[in-house]
């Protein structure tokens, strides 16, 4: 198992730090080997800059993979955009030698060269394929018990043929994640769809993405769950912060929680929800809060 830097990306230090620090406590807790990476910047986010601006895109990407070349260490992204954006300008930099010319000589004006030396991991595809959900299970201390919508994104998945995590259309990996805390992973339709708010859809047509949104709310409300589980801070805003926003522009009220897999799997570690960020989701539940403090007392 290669050791790690963890690239947290923009969103979980700016608006759910409690992800950074669920991440942090289920690392240490599984004796993974991940530390922090000095000096990282935005991935960039690949819905922008790589549709506009391939270039740019391909050197900032390219300077944080330098980053981890340096340290000789994998990267591990907490996000289904960052993983997008670093593992496919890793695979096009490896692979296409004109644009990793062109690239190092950009780098090169900051004394950066692009090397090719490591890989880019999701913490999810990381935990799947390196720890396994025997290890896992055998790591759980708190049976959640919990119905979960498991709700995969773009990112992780597509394009699936550099991805190599099977089916994009039924994956089961993350469902298996999921599985592996004690809870049930709820099937509901349209699962596969994306949260609305990538490709800058959430910044520039709003109504439309928060109408996507809603519905994929309404697809898991009617699945009957507890609660929804991501592992992409953005759709993680898109479906907590905009359950709020979709009450105010359709006033429809959903209340259902919604948990970064780094959450969950807290929970199932025996971690208390406040020392995982909980509280600072925007959507709180006080049933699904009852549930989880029974759990958490009981076991």
């Amino acid at each position: 198992m290669a050791p790690l830097a963890l690239f947290l990306g923009c969103v979980i230090p700016n608006r759910y730090p409690g992800i950074e620090m669920a991440t942090r406590l289920c690392l240490a807790k599984l004796d993974i080997d991940c530390t922090d990476l000095p000096g990282a910047s935005c991935c960039p986010a690949p819905g922008v800059f790589r549709s506009f601006d391939s270039p740019t895109w391909l050197a900032v990407a390219g300077r944080n993979l330098t980053l981890g070349e340096d340290m000789q260490r994998d990267l591990l992204t907490i996000c289904n955009g960052c993983f997008g954006s670093l593992a496919d300008a890793n695979h096009t930099l490896k692979e296409n030698d004109e644009l990793r010319e062109k690239t190092n000589g950009f780098l090169g004006e900051i004394d950066r060269q692009f090397k090719g030396t490591i890989d880019v991991r999701h913490i999810a595809e990381f935990l799947y394929s390196d720890i396994g959900t025997g290890k896992i299970k055998e790591a759980v201390e708190k049976t959640l018990g919990l119905k979960v919508a498991v709700h995969y994104g773009c990112h992780l998945i597509k394009p699936s043929r550099d991805r190599g995590l099977g089916s994009f259309e039924r994956p089961r990996f993350f469902d298996e994640l999921v599985e592996a805390t004690g809870c049930m992973s709820v099937e509901y339709s349209d699962k596969m769809e994306c949260c609305g708010a990538g490709g800058g859809m959430r910044s520039g047509h709003k109504e439309r993405s928060l109408a996507m949104a809603e519905h994929k709310l309404s697809k898991i409300k009617e699945a009957g769950v507890d609660c929804i589980v991501n592992a992409c801070p953005f759709c993680h805003m898109q479906l907590d912060a905009g359950q709020q926003e979709i009450e105010k522009a359709f006033g429809k009220d959903y209340s259902t929680p919604v948990l970064h897999y780094s959450q969950l799997l807290g929970l199932a570690l025996g971690f208390p929800p406040e020392m995982l960020g909980i509280h600072l989701n925007v959507v709180q539940n006080k049933e699904f809060a009852e549930k989880i403090k029974v759990v958490m007392e009981d076991n």
